[in-house]
């Protein structure tokens, strides 16, 4: 099955997924065959980078969704959702898509560019013969001169993040965890001494480290954050209709424009 079953001379070239009279068949495999695996992170995997993942990779994989998932109805993405289902009740999906909507290089973009300086690291080692300290040392001054903050370091609320040291923990027990995971590390320990003070990996750079060490390129880090956040995201929009009045949210603000 190569060609879809509408008579077009305009082909849309894809390698995800194709379907005819009788079958849909995703990466190469039948729809009701993966419908059996019983996985929907694992078929995420599978579309996301066209193999399936081994069970070391599926079970890191699947924790990284998990940690993703939701952080309470403060995040801009949650409260994005509520606001907007406070407002239209007819529709909750207007909600769902307003919260996923929110997420970008403030929220849940962190780990995108994490992987990204991460493999830059990884890259210098290997090209310039450097121990992984003086390859971390090197972003870290780079990002450090530019005035810029290294993404996937400290949180707004948490001192330490609790699901940084489980991620990398399952990675290490699983076998996953591998140049990523500890490069991030010596970065942690760089930016640390650099700054004087302790600056612990946040969940996105537990993540981007164990993305990289899936082999997965940058931009599934903010990928993997909206197939987790996502079920965060419907089951605020949920509780908001459920439990709250319309257009319940008030908050105090002062004018400081033009008087008349």
């Amino acid at each position: 099955m190569s060609r879809s079953p509408f008579a077009s001379p305009e082909l849309w070239p894809t390698a995800i997924t194709t379907f005819d009279h009788d079958d849909i068949v995703i990466r190469g495999k039948k729809v009701e065959d993966l419908m059996g695996h019983g996985n929907f992170g694992d078929i995420a995997f599978l579309l996301l980078s066209g193999r399936m993942p081994s069970p070391a990779e599926s079970m890191v994989w699947n924790a990284v969704m998990i940690a993703s998932c939701d952080h309470g109805p403060t995040s801009p993405s949650t409260f994005a959702a509520r606001v907007v289902a406070s407002g239209n009740r007819r529709a909750p999906e207007a909600g769902v898509a307003a919260g996923i909507l929110a997420i970008g290089d403030a929220h849940g973009g962190a780990g995108e560019e994490a992987m990204t300086y991460i493999r830059e690291a990884l890259t210098v080692k290997a090209i310039e013969g450097l121990s992984s300290a003086a390859a971390a040392e090197k972003i870290v001054d780079r990002y450090r001169q530019a005035g810029l903050r290294l993404p996937g370091m400290g949180h707004r609320f948490h001192a330490v993040d609790p699901r940084t040291k489980r991620l990398w923990d399952l990675a290490q027990q699983w076998g996953v965890a591998s140049g990523g995971v500890a490069m991030m590390a010596k970065i942690q320990m760089a930016l640390s001494a650099s700054v004087g003070r302790e600056m612990p990996v946040n969940v996105d750079g537990a993540i981007a480290a164990a993305l990289v060490d899936l082999g997965f390129d940058p931009p599934i880090g903010r990928m993997a954050f909206i197939l987790g956040r996502a079920a965060g995201i419907a089951s605020h929009v949920l509780e908001e209709l459920a439990r709250e009045k319309p257009m319940r949210f008030r908050f105090d603000f002062s004018y400081d424009g033009p008087q008349q």
